[in-house]
């Protein structure tokens, strides 16, 4: 059987992952099997969302039992006082139609699409409230992964709002020991633990990596007050599993694209520190693209395009800009300046005036063609990303691609 469970959480606390990881460890104390968990990232644009948008997925051979006692657990655990919290519950014999998990990853469901969904594939189900996270759960049964990592996560027990005990330099000591099996544990550009949340659900840390072998190889490092308990999910983090390959006139508001076209103005920096470049694809159909302050020095690489540079962008598009995770620089423009030219006799000439070319003070030679002088550029093609502190947990971090090889 498949139990799928979504929207217990708020931004006042709990965690979606942690009630099913507590779900995990009471089927084990009863007998039953956990034979695999999974953990769905959705649509991170999605209206309704507190923060990362997961829903969890346990697969077990505890039928009947499992789905009541996943029900008990939201009813003990869900913040069911916040009003945007609503609960749902899914369970099912197999796999659902991946259709419904592609969907939701990449766009928006309602819950009437969501309760026709399991009514239709003879699941069993449950809402709480709006029943809203019944979306999130009938996604977790249907989800089918093209790529999948691995996150495994250590929590505090959910009553616990004290600071959180994890030394810091175990973490930079994990990263290096690990690394590009494991990432975004730390940024080291910036000196900072990126797996420690401030935020007051009760997730400890948690360290993302190809294969359970490394995360756990990971964590073996890492120094920090007992762990109340632990879960290791499978999920589509970091497999850019929310883009969607389109054209600049087609894309929506609120979904995330991979777009290929060419820049078409000069970066600006405006307020706040937030550059921002025209790209087209077509005569005349353009897009804003946004590098964010909170992106730090990837705004570098963005201030340094200029028009006619070929790129791949990937972001969401929010507020009719794309907001840029990474960018793919194909092709570079040439870059000249026009200088006067140099005359015979050695002296550079000066302008003769709008629209009379050019004449050497020295020797009195003139003219009309100025000297085009090629500008290297500091700028080359391939691949950059935003930095660990302003990754999103469905972008695929550049460094995966280093782990395969």
């Amino acid at each position: 059987m498949l139990i799928g469970i979504d929207d217990t959480d708020s931004p006042a606390g709990m965690c979606t992952t942690y009630l099913g990881a507590v779900f995990a460890g009471k089927l084990r104390e009863e007998g039953y099997s956990v034979d695999s968990m999974t953990l769905a990232r959705l649509n991170p644009n999605a209206r309704y969302k507190t923060r990362g948008n997961a829903a969890v997925c346990i697969e077990t051979d505890a039928g009947e039992k499992g789905f009541e006692l996943a029900c008990s657990l939201v009813d003990e655990l869900a913040d069911l006082s916040c009003e945007r919290t609503n609960p749902g519950v899914a369970m099912a014999e197999s796999p659902l139609p991946s259709w419904f998990y592609k969907k939701a990853v990449t766009n928006f469901l309602t819950i009437e699409e969501a309760v026709e969904f399991l009514y239709e594939n003879g699941a069993v189900y449950r809402g709480w409230k709006n029943g809203r996270g019944l979306i999130g759960a009938a996604a977790a049964l249907s989800a089918s992964f093209d790529d999948s990592t691995y996150e495994l996560l250590a929590y505090r027990h959910h009553e616990e709002k004290g600071e959180r005990i994890v030394d810091r330099g175990s973490i930079f000591l994990a990263e290096e020991k690990t690394y590009p099996h494991t990432w975004d544990s730390v940024d080291f550009g910036k000196d900072v633990v990126v797996c420690v949340p401030h935020t007051p659900d009760p997730v400890l840390y948690g360290i993302r990596g190809e294969s359970p072998e490394w995360v756990k190889k990971a964590v073996s490092y890492i120094k920090s007050e007992e762990p109340f308990i632990t879960a290791l999910y499978r999920t589509n983090q970091g497999t850019d599993a929310h883009l969607l390959d389109a054209r600049i006139a087609d894309i929506k508001e609120d979904r995330s694209y991979r777009i290929r076209g060419t820049v078409s103005s000069f970066p600006s920096t405006g307020e706040g520190g937030h550059v921002s470049f025209l790209l087209s694809d077509e005569p005349g159909i353009s897009v804003r693209c946004m590098a964010y302050e909170p992106t730090k020095g990837f705004r570098d690489v963005v201030r340094k395009l200029i028009p006619g540079d070929v790129a791949t962008v990937c972001g969401s598009f929010k507020s009719g800009s794309i907001n840029l995770e990474k960018i793919e620089i194909i092709s570079l423009a040439e870059k000249t300046v026009a200088k006067p030219p140099v005359c015979s006799c050695g002296k550079r000439m000066t302008s003769a005036g709008t629209g009379k070319g050019y004449k050497c003070r020295r020797c009195g030679e003139k003219s009309g063609e100025p000297e085009i002088i090629r500008i290297e550029r500091e700028l080359s093609p391939g691949w950059y990303e935003v930095p660990p502190v302003a990754r999103r947990h469905l972008s695929k971090p550049l460094v995966r691609n280093r782990a395969k090889n």
